[in-house]
């Protein structure tokens, strides 16, 4: 461990902010107005905000976190191990805060306060993707700054109070969404490098294939603000995004009458796969200023949870040039299997199993690394799915009801059986193994040790 490394370890953690300040201020050999990532193996030149130095009160965090979906930021969600009353708002934000509403822990919410940098460091240390990230102590200690900047904004955008955070928390942002974020640094740092000096260098796209309710568009959207704070653009896309039109959806299910895991959008066969290739061929070709492109949106209320495209006049733009594109879904990498097979789970999924082959060239073949979220029970997507749809109505927008989220997942349940097997022992289609992560987690949504 360098002498830089062991002298911000001893420092107290009386203030976070001030604490990367000292840090920045106080070690020349990183140049601040071109920072040089040592992310693993492959260093990564980009311009470092001033934003990321000296985190303040942060506008940007609280328009962020204002776009996050509504039912993410209620009880029981993706977000659940945020605590009742973390909130680093001040009285200047309260207006903002109140849109948030009480969240819960699953877990015991008693403090932890952090005394010093080193509690923090072997706190990173003894995280459960340490090892399988092919971090080490010395490599933490070498990006100590890094990792203090990264949590820091992630408190801003999730309202924590940085200098209590409970357990939970502190186990969300350092063992969880952090280390992931190294993850695709590295992964961007490699694609990068393929490129000769003055060819356009198109976005990587990272496939996020988890299932339902188990917290991945709130990792995505926390990986999202990272890449923007650092000046990177980025771009979320979600295979819900590419669902057919409820009037398409609506066609499907009088063309393929009494098959119940087509009668509502989910399935393979209930997107758009021409759809599909024409926004990730347009995202990957945003690679200069100036380019832009509308990202495709679905709206899940509509027709009482049923859902429908949303109007494109909601659609976000993006610019580019982008840097990556996190592109989720709970059946991304799925591989058909032989008949007998899927017929044993369930005689519905022969027609599915069949509609899955073409998707490979409408998904797959786009992404070049890929993050598994990987679970034990697919039951528990029932209640991970009840808690969403609890958290929409409570925000005033339509949701299923307890019966109809019971009748909604058991649609995707003969899916999860036949496909998850074969896609956690041979990775998605057309993985390569060494841009692969596969994160066990467990009922709570926080990775499992021994990962």
């Amino acid at each position: 461990m360098n002498m830089a490394a062991m002298n911000i370890l001893s420092q107290p953690w009386s203030s976070t902010a001030s604490l990367c300040l000292y840090y920045f201020n106080n070690h020349n050999h990183y140049n601040i107005s071109n920072y040089k990532l040592h992310s693993f193996s492959h260093p990564y030149n980009f311009s470092l905000p001033s934003s990321l130095c000296a985190p303040t009160k942060s506008n940007h965090a609280a328009s962020r976190l204002s776009q996050m979906p509504t039912h993410l930021l209620k009880s029981g969600s993706g977000c659940s191990w945020i605590r009742d009353n973390s909130t680093c708002c001040n009285t200047a934000d309260s207006n903002d805060c109140s849109r948030l509403g009480p969240s819960y822990s699953v877990f015991p919410t008693k403090p932890a306060e952090v005394s010093s940098v080193q509690d923090l460091f072997e706190f990173i240390c003894s995280g459960p993707l340490f090892n399988k990230l092919g971090l080490t102590p010395e490599k933490v200690a070498e990006s100590v700054d890094k990792w203090l900047a990264y949590g820091l904004h992630l408190c801003r955008l999730f309202r924590l109070n940085e200098l209590y955070l409970t357990v939970p928390e502190k186990a969300r942002l350092y063992h969880y969404y952090v280390p992931v974020f190294l993850w695709c640094e590295d992964q961007i740092s490699q694609h990068r490098s393929t490129f000769k000096d003055g060819e356009d260098i198109s976005p990587l796209v990272i496939g996020f294939s988890a299932p339902q309710g188990c917290g991945k568009t709130t990792l995505v959207f926390a990986l999202e603000y990272l890449f923007q704070i650092t000046g990177r653009k980025a771009a979320t896309v979600s295979i819900d995004d590419f669902y057919l039109t409820a009037e398409a959806q609506a066609k499907l299910r009088e063309e393929i009458p009494g098959n119940a895991l087509l009668e509502l959008r989910g399935n393979a066969g209930s997107h758009d796969l021409a759809f599909s290739v024409e926004t990730l061929t347009g995202l990957t070709q945003l690679t200069k200023e100036g380019m832009k492109m509308k990202l495709p949106r679905y709206n899940k209320s509509a027709f009482n949870g049923r859902g429908d495209r949303a109007d494109p006049s909601t659609w976000p733009e993006v610019e580019g040039p982008l840097t990556v594109i996190l592109f989720e879904g709970w059946m991304l990498g799925f591989k058909p299997l032989p008949v007998e097979v899927v017929k044993a789970v369930d005689p519905q999924l022969e027609t599915v199993n069949k509609n899955l082959e073409a998707y490979y060239n409408a998904w797959d073949k786009f992404i070049k690394a890929w993050i598994v979220i990987k679970i034990n029970d697919p039951s528990c997507v029932y209640q991970w799915r009840s808690q969403a749809e609890i958290a929409m109505r409570e925000a005033g927008n339509p949701g299923m009801s307890d019966e109809e989220v019971k009748d909604f997942v058991s649609r995707y349940l003969p899916a999860y059986k036949a496909y998850l097997p074969t896609l956690y022992a041979e990775g998605p289609n057309g993985s390569d193994p060494k841009h692969l992560l596969v994160i066990e987690i467990d009922e709570g949504r926080n990775p499992l040790p021994g990962n």
